[in-house]
């Protein structure tokens, strides 16, 4: 009887470590999967990854607005601002637009960017080819650069009844200095970044 009880109370012991160490791993787990999430269902207004812009054929006639926001850590030291405010995009048009970002700092200062649209249910709908925003961006004192956003929105934005009403998109960004633990040395990704402009004050 008290080697059952024991064994018993093994099993449990076990069962119970096992749940502890599954919730500790789901816990360091859960940023990225909710990232991924968000990516993948355009939830709270994250904006999708193409490849390519849609066959032509695909392309429509409707036009919608694609306003442009951004805001600035105060801790970063840096001017942020789009070039353009607004403008008007043919759904499955493929558009690009720059942001300029000037470090008003003494130091070199490393960046990075979060990014959502609203209303947030078009984020699904809305896809970026490149961005700066897929890197940390590195600005030396008095250093300006014009950093460019090539998007297109899908024409099925039409086609879904819970977005089909939408003519107005707001793509915002806030750029905060990027954690200690990314390196400054860190270059742009050629390939995940659009070709970037010195600009002149």
């Amino acid at each position: 009887m008290a080697g059952a009880k024991q064994r018993r109370n093994a099993r449990v012991a076990t069962g119970l470590a096992a749940v502890a160490i599954a919730m500790v791993g789901l816990s360091f787990a859960s940023v990225p999967l909710y990232r991924l999430f968000c990516e993948a269902t355009g939830y709270s207004g994250t904006t999708q990854r193409a490849s390519a812009v849609p066959d032509q054929g695909t392309a429509s006639d409707a036009l919608v607005t694609v306003r442009f926001n951004s805001e600035t850590a105060s801790e970063l030291g840096w001017e942020f601002r789009p070039l353009e405010t607004a403008v008007k995009v043919h759904l499955g048009e493929q558009r690009e637009v720059f942001f300029r970002a000037t470090n008003r700092s003494s130091e070199t200062v490393t960046g990075t960017a979060t990014y959502n649209v609203t209303p947030t249910k078009t984020g699904i709908y809305f896809d970026k080819l490149q961005c700066f925003c897929f890197n940390a961006q590195q600005l030396g004192p008095g250093e300006s650069r014009d950093m460019g956003v090539v998007f297109f929105v899908d024409p099925d934005l039409l086609t879904d009844p819970g977005t089909s009403d939408v003519r107005t998109i707001t793509l915002s960004y806030t750029m905060f200095r990027a954690p200690q633990s990314e390196s400054p040395a860190e270059k742009p990704n050629a390939a995940a970044n659009p070709p970037q402009k010195s600009a002149v004050n």
